[in-house]
């Protein structure tokens, strides 16, 4: 607005200058400073008009001249035709056209010389209007090479609303918006959002050709200063080269198919779902017993927009009737098994119902698959199943020996199982676990000082899962070569320094953010494995390896199952543990088993 009514003061008084050299009328006498207030008033008024009716995306300087430009033009050319008429205006009509073409050639200057500013400014797109992306906006406002251009929020009633001069969007603007104002920035400004809905709009916004920032909770307070958004790319914190995007014929493997997926509502089981879209199966059946993150995911599928049959199946695997009559009712060809009790403490304290579920379920759903003649059957296993210190890796460790047993067997069913490590943003996981604590102003806290885990992220591990389906062979025991372990110590210091915050500990008394250790939880590992022996066997793809490992044989895997049967429906832990310690080789066999059943 400011700059409209100076371009009109200045083009007023030009032509007033001109025109006074050679007209007995005089520049400025105190009834032309009248129509020059006039003037600036109407212009003022007709600009809001303009600007309201027009809704300009950005209110951008480009826009504001172009706005001015048209406004004064409208006047001048209405005081040339109205002024003979209208007695209160002194100035001679001829000057009001005069003002209006010195204006426009003002305006031009000034668009010139703003194109060449806004070339060499990072356009800004700030998703989330709430608070904390209103007080980014305000950090902007002070910093020369940054421009924003728009808000883009999820919450409908801020949608068609303007904050700080930005109009607010909906996220499905949000491609539009990046085409038609060149933007190369998008800053995330959702800190109090779920690490599975962060995960999401990040994994959208990662199709476009722009930086992806995001900003942590502690950009909240008024007081904020410099530019909070710092990218934090994972595989940079975590130390490790990025897995490549092409993984040749896994779309021609899941094409056109029927396909189950258990877990379906889960982190891993989740992003199996998204992308086994793009292979465009015929039939999506999704397993969860979980009825919220089963309606999460299915809504999300539905609204891809694909033409796949997305068919929700809310139950337990350990139903039997139910898989089986899932398998027969959706024809299914192939299953990616993830459904799994899997957070360590908590299996630990009901470790009965961790083995059910985590084993005696596995065995329901690939019975069915073997039964019903489906292709593939692919378990999801974990790091944790190598020499188990806990149930639930003991668990995981009974249902890789279970399928690799029935591998042996199955005529026509290709089992495979794909073990990796700790997965980025899962629920539960320390990544989001550490950003809330950071959030709160700590303290981050750690198990062990010198405690590592071996890390990837989630689509990582999805395109491991999917591509080990086309890879078996039978009864194969597919490992990523994941680099090495990664000390959660260093994980907590780069992300409370990715915040633009410092560690306090005794070198730094002055610090942000302690680092507290609490000591190793039941059942944790000081440092985990991938492997139980040493031998490895290349694959198609570099990245990937095939472990050769021993399994037990027919009539001992009975033996086991049966001894475990009897310890789950009798609840008695003692024998569970007697029979874990027989055939799982665990980290700790004199270990006793927390049961709180």
């Amino acid at each position: 607005m400011v700059t409209e009514l100076l371009l009109i003061a200045l083009a007023y008084i030009g032509a007033s200058w001109l025109l006074s050299a050679t007209e007995s009328w005089t520049l400025l006498p105190p009834a032309a400073l009248g129509d020059l207030i006039i003037l600036l008033g109407i212009g003022a008024i007709a600009t809001i008009v303009l600007r309201r009716r027009s809704r300009p995306v950005t209110g951008s300087p480009t826009q504001t001249v172009t706005t001015a430009a048209l406004t004064a033009l409208a006047f001048t050319v209405g005081g040339a035709v109205f002024a003979p008429v209208v007695t209160v205006i002194a100035t001679p009509p001829h000057v009001f056209v005069v003002t209006g073409l010195i204006f426009l050639i003002l305006s031009a200057a000034h668009r010139l010389v703003l194109r060449q500013r806004e070339r060499d400014c990072i356009k800004v797109l700030i998703y989330g209007a709430g608070r904390t992306g209103q007080n980014f906006l305000a950090t902007l406002t002070a910093r020369d090479g940054l421009r924003p251009v728009a808000f883009v929020d999820d919450d409908t009633q801020l949608q068609e609303s303007r904050i700080g001069g930005l109009d607010v969007y909906a996220p499905d603007k949000v491609a539009d918006l990046v085409a038609q104002h060149h933007v190369s920035r998008i800053v995330l400004a959702m800190p109090r959002a779920s690490a599975a809905v962060q995960s999401r709009i990040i994994r959208n916004l990662s199709r476009l050709d722009c930086e992806i920032h995001t900003l942590s909770a502690y950009t909240e307070p008024a007081d904020v200063q410099g530019t909070p958004a710092k990218p934090v790319d994972l595989h940079t914190l975590m130390g490790r080269d990025r897995l490549e995007e092409d993984l040749p014929g896994v779309s021609d493997t899941y094409h056109s198919r029927s396909i189950l997926v258990t877990g379906a509502g889960g982190s891993i089981g989740s992003e199996i779902c998204r992308q086994l879209m793009a292979c465009d199966p015929e039939r999506l059946v999704l397993m969860d017993h979980s009825e919220l993150m089963l309606f999460e995911i299915d809504r999300e599928l539905r609204h891809m927009g694909s033409d796949v049959d997305i068919q929700p199946v809310l139950g337990s695997v350990c139903e039997r009737d139910l898989v089986t009559g899932v398998m027969a009712k959706y024809k299914v060809d192939t299953v990616l098994h993830a459904a799994a009790y899997k957070h360590v403490p908590m299996v630990e304290y009901n470790a009965l119902e961790g083995m059910r579920n985590n084993v005696l379920g596995t065995k329901v759903v690939a019975d069915a698959a073997r039964d019903a003649g489906v292709e593939r059957f692919i378990l999801v296993s974990t790091d944790k199943a190598v020499r188990p210190s806990s149930i639930m890796g003991a668990s995981k460790r009974f249902a890789e020996l279970l399928i690799q047993d029935m591998a042996t067997r199955s005529t026509k069913t290709r089992f495979a199982m794909v073990r990796f490590g700790n997965v980025l943003g899962s629920s539960g996981s320390v990544i989001p676990l550490f950003r809330e604590q950071i959030a709160r102003g700590g303290p981050v806290t750690l198990t062990h000082n010198d405690i590592t885990r071996y890390f990837m992220t989630i689509p990582e591990a999805v395109q491991l899962v999917l591509l080990a389906g086309t890879f078996s062979r039978g009864g194969d025991v597919f490992v990523l070569d994941m680099g090495k372990p990664v000390p959660i110590r260093d994980v907590a210091r780069k992300l409370i320094e990715s915040a633009g915050l410092s560690v306090r500990d005794a070198t730094n008394p002055k610090g942000d953010i302690e680092i507290k250790i609490t000591g190793l939880r039941p059942g944790e590992k000081m440092h985990e494995e991938l492997l139980i022996g040493s031998d490895m066997l290349t694959t198609p793809h570099k990245r990937i390896l095939r472990a050769q490992e021993d399994h037990l044989s027919e009539i001992e895997m009975a033996n086991a199952l049966n001894a475990l049967k009897q310890a789950i429906e009798t609840r008695d832990p003692k024998l569970m543990n007697e029979t874990l310690s027989k055939w799982i080789e665990r980290a700790d066999k004199a270990k006793p088993v927390i049961v709180n059943e």
